[in-house]
């Protein structure tokens, strides 16, 4: 219920999921019964295996996750939380809130062993493919710890996601050598250099865009600000050009931000599937993220990450 275009997108996407799995896919639509009703049968949905669960309440952008998440019981998101908590369903998707989305999620489910802190993971483009970049805004202040661990799920994300046979490895910074950054920075450019991964130091803004790494690890506040100043430029760029250099600039940014049509951000380290879309999501772009959260499901993400950090944890390589 908390897409800019709610629930019509929602339900749209959901729907030609369902159609498009050939009865290998449950949806189960969490909200306000009697509108998502109403969009169901519009898109002539009876007979699909797709059921709803209602939930009353909302939570809107401009609130207080935290507060929204314990006050709102009946909402969307919390719902779906507990949904996927008590095991009647296998993950979450929701375009809503996405303070709301962590908050909620993080409550119900807990985290994967070996995990102090979630991470939102979201593909930015390059010159070359797109790099994953992890955290974008789920965890603020991170511990040296928690830029490993960032690396470690991104790692095992790139390779069983994004096919990436030896993903390289970068820690976002200031400056490519070793004695740059603050205490934080240092301390992980240890950690990443002693771990099993293939650490390729650190990397700059300009080095990001250019490919130079398959995964790049920053704090939630810095990586944050580098999805809004992303977002920001495709934007510009779709205002300052025209004809059809406008028209290739912008289909080419945006094949690599659809790249294998994931439809949302995953928030990794939660002990469940929980992909994260954007309030604007299109309904092939929620379709897709309902068929990414299966895919997860079906290569049980989540317990690859979980042996990852325990041989990391306990000092083996992989």
């Amino acid at each position: 219920m908390g897409g800019d275009s709610a629930p019509a997108v929602e339900v749209e996407g959901a729907v030609a999921a369902a159609r498009g799995a050939a009865g290998a896919l449950e949806v189960v639509l969490v909200g306000r019964r009697a509108a998502i009703d109403a969009e169901l049968e519009r898109q002539g949905a009876a007979g699909l295996p797709v059921s709803v669960v209602d939930a009353p309440d909302v939570i809107a952008m401009d609130e207080s996750p935290a507060a929204a998440v314990r006050r709102k019981r009946g909402a969307s998101i919390v719902v779906a939380a507990d949904l996927h908590k008590r095991g009647e369903v296998d993950g979450v998707v929701s375009a809503g809130n996405t303070g709301a989305v962590v908050a909620a999620t993080l409550l119900a489910l807990g985290k994967l062993p070996g995990v102090r802190r979630p991470a939102i993971a979201s593909l930015f483009p390059t010159v070359k493919d797109p790099v994953l970049v992890l955290d974008v805004g789920a965890s603020l202040d991170s511990r040296p710890t928690d830029l490993l661990d960032f690396a470690l799920m991104g790692e095992v994300f790139a390779r069983h996601v994004l096919g990436r046979d030896r993903p390289r490895i970068g820690l976002m910074n200031i400056g490519e050598e070793q004695t740059k950054g603050g205490e934080v920075i240092l301390e992980a450019n240890r950690l990443l250099s002693e771990s099993p991964l293939h650490f390729i130091g650190n990397v700059q803004g300009r080095g990001l865009l250019r490919g130079e790494a398959d995964v790049v690890v920053c704090d939630g506040f810095v990586g944050n600000i580098m999805l809004k100043l992303t977002e920001g430029v495709i934007d510009l760029l779709a205002g300052v050009l025209t004809g059809e250099l406008r028209d290739g600039v912008i289909r080419a940014l945006a094949k690599q931000l659809d790249y294998a049509e994931y439809g949302g951000a995953p928030l990794l380290g939660v002990n469940g599937v929980v992909i994260i879309a954007h309030g604007s999501s299109s309904a092939k772009a929620i379709r897709n993220a309902v068929d990414v959260a299966a895919r997860f499901v079906d290569i049980d993400l989540d317990g690859k990450i979980v042996d990852s950090i325990g041989k990391v944890a306990a000092g083996d390589d992989r």
